[in-house]
């Protein structure tokens, strides 16, 4: 017989962190995991969607990156859950840095704020991307709040959404398509 998905222990409206702990669903870090795990959704969309076997292999160790993170958040910073948790590296970061250097050699230099569209995987990559900055700030503000975070979690998180950025510039560069340049209208005197 399957597992049942279904606990019940939620209809109340708490969940308990790894540990034990039992908080509220809307815990500021339930909603940073959670929202790390919308993230890594749209990366997962974002990989099946562009075509490029280096990029891929890079989405899904960033899918992999953010389960480390994940699992991270979701531990109770206050007990030993008698667990072993991957953790994130200093590497982890400098690939993603590494994976940014290489696709600018390619694209040309950005003379305007570009919008996001003009192709189904660039517009995928530029919601991955503002999704990937929500995170950042949710992460941000269980550091304000004083809230254990990994520092390097941040870090990781703030490089993610520079690579998506740039990865969505060179899918449209692979794909043919023109970046949309962002004309905001001036005000008249």
């Amino acid at each position: 017989m399957a597992l049942k998905i279904y606990t019940k222990t939620g209809d109340g409206g708490k969940t308990s962190l790894i540990g034990g702990t039992k908080v509220p669903k809307n815990h500021i870090r339930i909603e940073c995991y959670g929202t790390i795990d919308e993230l890594n959704s749209h990366i997962g969309m974002v990989s099946d969607l562009f075509d490029d076997a280096e990029s891929h292999e890079l989405l899904r160790t960033i899918q992999n990156n953010l389960f480390v993170i994940g699992s991270s958040l979701a531990c109770d910073p206050d007990k030993d859950t008698g667990m072993h948790i991957p953790d994130l590296k200093e590497s982890d970061v400098e690939e993603l840095e590494h994976a940014i250097d290489k696709m600018n050699e390619s694209l040309p230099a950005m003379r305007w704020f570009i919008l996001p569209g003009g192709h189904p995987t660039v517009s995928a990559m530029h919601i991955a991307r503002c999704v990937c900055r929500r995170a950042e700030r949710i992460c941000v503000h269980m550091q304000q709040e004083e809230l254990f975070i990994e520092p390097l979690i941040i870090k990781y998180v703030n490089r993610l959404s520079d690579y998506l950025f740039v990865l969505s510039r060179f899918a449209a560069l692979k794909l043919g398509v023109a970046e949309i340049a962002w004309h905001g209208r001036t005000k008249k005197s």
